[in-house]
């Protein structure tokens, strides 16, 4: 038994008709992951994109604002997070959250947030709480002298496509900070 064994196997090594079919056999598995964690990478790359381009559209849009026309209205707060999430498209925005907060920030660099807005179920900042502004934002030097900004954050927990790759959501974060244009500070209803 032992010695058909080993021609058996001695025959094997003789034989090279199957080779490339073992070989691709055994590279075909990682063909295959690399070919859906590109897919996957590549989505998780436009959804990220597409949150920060979500966050600085709001952000600029309120801090466009003309403060002759009065306070922002709920009405265009609203107007703005909508347009802001039809970026998003098609991706779902189901759970994309957007909040936008009017900051003081006196000149030694300690913030207050003065109002903040949360759409489509995100939370807004508590007013009279320090927003977390880090030293080492070039923005904290800036808005030292001008003393207001606007900052808009995107929350989204982004869904893998296939699920091969990255089996749970991916929490996606950005935030972008705006000195108004108009006016020292903005106020909204």
């Amino acid at each position: 038994m032992i010695r058909q064994l080993r021609e058996t196997i001695a025959r094997f090594r003789r034989e090279n008709e199957a080779v490339a079919a073992v070989e691709f056999a055994l590279v075909l598995p990682l063909l295959i992951a690399l070919y859906f964690g590109s897919i996957e990478a590549s989505a998780l790359f436009t959804a990220d994109r597409r949150i920060n381009t979500v966050s600085a559209t709001v952000g600029d849009l309120f801090a466009q604002w003309d403060d002759d026309d009065g306070s922002i209205t709920s009405a265009t707060q609203t107007n703005y997070f909508q347009a802001s999430t039809a970026l998003m498209y098609p991706m779902s925005t189901t759970n994309l959250h957007i909040v936008v907060s009017g900051v003081t920030i006196s000149s030694t660099g300690v913030t207050n947030v003065v109002w903040s807005r949360g759409y489509n179920g995100a939370t807004p900042r508590t007013v009279n709480t320090t927003y977390p502004l880090t030293q080492s934002k070039m923005m904290n030097q800036v808005s030292r002298t001008v003393g207001f900004i606007i900052a808009s954050e995107v929350y989204y927990p982004y869904r893998p496509l296939l699920g091969v790759m990255f089996p749970t959501s991916v929490n996606l974060y950005r935030e972008n900070l705006y000195i108004p244009r108009y006016a020292a500070a903005l106020a909204v209803q």
